[in-house]
């Protein structure tokens, strides 16, 4: 077989993964998109004599950017050259994963054995892929199914990596039962075990999951809430016009819904662009017109995106976050920052902690430092934000308990949980999306909002400054979704829950396996190469 037809066969992958992925796609085909590359990894390894061991990686290279650039092509809209470099980055990461596991099955297994091992690689994978510096789980398998949650009513036990196992998983079946009749050309008592072996695992998950839809009721606990969507467009408005402005669209449009029974007001990310310094934080004039508007709903609390800073104290808290102030002489952090507030209690405030990479965080590692300069301008504050250390809820003078999910942060399962597992009883996501366009971008972030309503059983409002706003309830279903690019306000009451689900205790355990097997096999693979390495030197 020729290099070009191996590379193609890279590529037919991308273009299957891409097929099965949200929105228009059918995520059942992601039960097959990875045969095609279980093909070459077999070949390389049938012909290793032929082949050295990273020819993987520049057969694959292409049928991995082939899945990035039809599926978050949208980045574009915002910076060319932050997206080519997103799609060549994460096409990297892929391959390179891809490759590792190739490395360690050729070391330790033959010919078409030892595909069992993209299991616990590729969800390793995915799992580092959560917690570093150019983290973008964007498209972390799992995520293929969130337009269709009554067939994943079961993440509430696995999360999200529990769906990229089980897709990896069939695509091994499908696999093997492929071989097996290329090997017998026929069908058999072994294919038609296998056979059925792979529909059970398709069907029994998905039976469990619609018996779970519906028999799942939530407790009636509720409060009432509404959600502003100003549709500020953030190219050219939400950072050119007044803060005052800004507010006044935002309370104007909460005077269509709101009354004294209201429980909470949300409003999106970054709303108040008023620059707050933290330590005066009630001096600012918006935050004032805000104090005042609430004066006349006493019982109401409101939730608002803004842009905030505070100084360091001490050069011991110094971090690549830290900026320099150059009129006062001092070191300061800016943070993007969810604030909170209820009569006249101090505001409570939340820092936005999982941060976007090329736009609120860059590599911290001393050779790429100088990539800050290229931070990627949105609008607002740009470069290194620093974050909060901990999953702080809002707590109200009831003690309702708030987690304030800012923008990226809600693609983050185990992240999300911690805020629930910490007490949330109700999930609010603040976001801007107006950056993508009219694209793929904004519905793919919106529909990954009902994953996290599943996984932690807790209800959602979400607010999005161009939309889609909407509320999730703690089966997935959403209710009063907002058209995109318009000004509107939605206002519904959503349920409390405080029983935590298994996943919301244990997280990803299900990846912590799956790392921990692949360090072992690649331990492993290191020792047999060298064990080889001297039998051929003695040689």
């Amino acid at each position: 077989m020729k290099k070009i037809h191996l590379i193609a066969l890279g590529v037919l992958s991308g273009v299957l993964f891409a097929l099965g992925w949200p929105l228009r796609g059918f995520p059942f085909i992601l039960f097959f998109a990875f045969i095609p590359i279980l093909f070459v990894d077999d070949y390389l390894i049938k012909f290793k004599n032929d082949f050295n061991r990273f020819s993987i990686f520049f057969m694959l290279y292409p049928g991995f950017f082939v899945f990035n650039a039809l599926t978050v092509y949208w980045i574009w809209n915002s910076t060319i050259s932050g997206g080519i470099g997103a799609l060549f980055l994460n096409s990297f990461f892929m391959t390179t994963a891809f490759t590792l596991y190739h490395i360690s099955r050729r070391q330790l297994y033959g010919y078409q054995k030892g595909s069992f091992l993209l299991l616990f690689f590729w969800i390793a994978f995915e799992y580092f892929h959560l917690d570093w510096e150019l983290s973008f789980p964007w498209l972390n398998l799992g995520n293929g199914f969130a337009m269709h949650h009554k067939l994943i009513q079961w993440y509430e036990y696995t999360g999200t990596l529990g769906g990229s196992f089980w897709i990896v998983l069939v695509n091994l079946l499908v696999y093997k039962l492929i071989l097996r009749y290329r090997k017998y050309k026929s069908f058999g008592i072994g294919e038609y075990v296998l056979s059925g072996i792979m529909l059970l695992v398709i069907v029994i998950p998905i039976l469990i999951s619609l018996n779970i839809y519906k028999n799942y009721e939530e407790n009636i606990d509720s409060l009432d809430v509404v959600v502003t969507q100003p549709n500020l467009d953030p190219y050219k408005e939400q950072y050119n016009l007044p803060y005052r402005t800004v507010i006044r669209r935002i309370t104007d449009l909460t005077d269509k819904k709101i009354d004294k029974n209201v429980d909470f007001i949300v409003c999106p990310e970054s709303a108040n662009q008023q620059d707050i310094f933290e330590d005066r934080i009630d001096y600012y004039e918006s935050n004032q017109m805000l104090r005042r508007y609430l004066r006349k709903y006493p019982e109401t609390k409101l939730i608002i995106g803004a842009s905030t800073f505070r100084f360091v104290n001490g050069k011991d808290t110094l971090s690549n976050a830290t900026r320099w102030h150059s009129v006062v002489k001092k070191h300061y952090w800016a943070f993007n920052t969810a604030m909170y507030f209820e009569k006249n209690d101090p505001v409570q405030l939340y820092h936005k902690s999982k941060l976007t990479p090329g736009v609120e965080k860059m590599p911290s590692w001393g050779i790429l430092k100088p990539l800050e300069k290229f931070a990627i301008d949105l609008g607002g504050t740009i470069g290194t934000l620093a974050t909060d250390d901990k999953r702080k809820n809002f707590v109200s003078r009831d003690g309702t308990k708030i987690a304030t999910v800012i923008c990226y942060e809600s693609i983050y399962g185990e992240f999300v949980s911690r805020f629930v597992k910490n007490g949330a009883h109700v999930i609010f996501i603040i976001t801007n999306d107006g950056w993508w366009g009219d694209t793929p971008g904004y519905k793919q972030h919106f529909s990954m909002a009902k994953l996290r309503a599943i996984e932690n059983r807790r209800s959602i409002a979400r607010s999005a400054n161009t939309g889609i706003s909407c509320f999730i309830n703690q089966r997935g279903d959403v209710s009063q979704p907002t058209e995109y690019w318009v000004r509107d306000v939605i206002r519904e009451k959503i349920n409390l829950n405080s029983e935590l689900t298994f996943y919301t205790e244990n997280g990803d355990y299900i990846a912590r396996i799956s790392s921990l097997i692949t360090v072992l096999f690649m331990l492993l693979a290191i020792s047999m190469g060298i064990i080889n390495s001297r039998k051929k030197l003695k040689k």
